[in-house]
């Protein structure tokens, strides 16, 4: 029986992030870290799990560094928790969506205020013009 990719991304984002909640020691990987998705490749050998982590960018990096050290145990967990015959390659990425919406959000705001609003740096959810 083959297992699909989104049922296994499902279940993989449940577990990981109850991994990082109650198993992973890490001080730099604390409760401001939470798992918005995960994607798996169609033959199950790769994932990447989006999160996203609340504080400032010194944070962010601390945490991004915890996670990246703490792959091997995940992965370990993962592989005994759902019982695949191989475990996917795991990478964490930071989710920049919630970022963005804040962005936007704040975007409205400013012109439903009136207010005057300036073009994204380059960067800043655009590509540079040439």
């Amino acid at each position: 029986m083959r297992i699909r990719p989104e049922k296994v991304a499902h279940l993989m984002r449940r577990e990981v992030a109850d991994i990082l909640e109650r198993k992973v020691r890490d001080p730099r990987i604390s409760s401001t870290v939470t798992v918005t998705d995960v994607e798996v490749t169609r033959d199950l050998s790769f994932a990447r799990i989006y999160v996203t982590v609340m504080g400032d960018e010194a944070t962010r990096a601390k945490v991004m560094q915890g996670l990246a050290a703490a792959i091997g145990f995940v992965r370990h967990e993962i592989g005994e928790r759902l019982e695949l015959r191989e475990v996917p390659d795991m990478r964490f990425v930071y989710d920049t969506s919630l970022d963005r919406g804040h962005r936007v959000e704040d975007l409205l705001r400013k012109i439903e205020r009136g207010e005057v609003v300036e073009d994204p740096e380059p960067g800043e959810g655009e590509e540079p013009k040439s």
